[in-house]
């Protein structure tokens, strides 16, 4: 598969993993799941959002919103960080259940990730996180990027 675009069934496939990943999440109220994947089809990282190792996973910090905010980690930044090998150029990040925030995308564009493929956003996503998605596509664009969004709902 090296230096071939991805098809349908493939982002749809890692697209699943995303999700699946997004169900190791203790945030109670957004569970959210990355893949990352080299052109050659082999994964390179998977996260979900989480609190940092050895931060306490209480509930209490769940459930206090601002507490959470400061303390998680996203997901697509715990793929990168746990990325078994550095990132091949060309590799595309999946996401689940919406695109990435302005705040990691630009992370991922840093690491060399071109490529996106996430489900759309539902209407209360957006109306959530619309500007947030404004911005990544945005900076998407801006960067020579791709993203493939798949309708969900």
């Amino acid at each position: 598969m090296e230096n071939e675009k991805m098809t349908d069934k493939q982002d749809l496939y890692f697209l699943g993993m995303a999700q699946y990943c997004s169900t190791a999440s203790k945030d109670p109220s957004t569970k959210t799941g990355a893949v990352i994947v080299a052109p050659n089809g082999s994964v390179v990282g998977t996260g979900y959002n989480g609190f940092p190792q050895g931060m306490s996973d209480a509930d209490e910090n769940w459930n206090n919103r601002e507490e959470k905010y400061s303390r998680v980690v996203h997901c697509e930044v715990n793929a990168l960080i746990f990325a078994a090998r550095a990132i091949p150029e060309g590799s595309t990040l999946y996401t689940y259940p919406f695109m990435s925030c302005d705040r990691c995308i630009v992370q991922m564009l840093q690491a060399g990730i071109k490529r996106f493929v996430a489900p759309t956003a539902t209407k209360e996503q957006n109306e959530r996180w619309g500007a947030a998605f404004a911005r990544t596509r945005e900076y998407i664009l801006e960067c020579g990027g791709e993203l493939v969004e798949y309708y969900n709902h």
